[in-house]
């Protein structure tokens, strides 16, 4: 399952977006916006956070003007590894050395065909584990230390 959210800026790519996840029978759930009525980036990125944080939801995508305020937002919580990517080798390489659960993308940088091409190769990589994971585990003891 994975969280999908936008502020009203990504709202037209989030929809686009889904509809390649309805093709693909990948379950989600929208955590907003529902138009393209202002609303405040943060917000969106802590519902989606939020759900990934509690194990509801395996993995979230954010969605913003520029990719940017939704991956510092994410990134405010413990567990929460969002990387913002713009194309399908940043989003492979996330997730194969970062082991990234949340995928930020920047609505004004990419196309819409680019954006579901950057989320079919995120959605397919995995984790290599191994030296990558002895990072991740430092990323861990950083945020222990300093997320009170």
């Amino acid at each position: 399952m994975i969280a999908i959210g936008s502020d009203h800026g990504g709202y037209k790519l989030k929809e686009e977006i889904k509809k390649y996840l309805d093709e693909k029978e990948i379950k989600y759930v929208d955590c907003g916006c529902i138009s393209e009525e202002r609303v405040d980036y943060p917000d969106i990125a802590k519902l989606v956070a939020e759900k990934v944080q509690n194990k509801e939801c395996e993995e979230g995508i954010l969605i913003c003007r520029s990719g940017i305020g939704m991956s510092i937002a994410a990134n405010k919580f413990k567990g929460i590894r969002c990387a913002k990517c713009d194309n399908e080798e940043e989003a492979k390489f996330s997730r194969m050395h970062n082991d990234s659960n949340v995928l930020a993308l920047g609505a004004d940088y990419i196309s819409t065909s680019e954006a579901v091409c950057i989320v079919r190769a995120w959605i397919a990589t995995e984790f290599e584990g191994g030296r990558h994971q002895e990072r991740v585990k430092i990323i861990e003891e950083i945020e222990k230390e300093n997320m009170k």
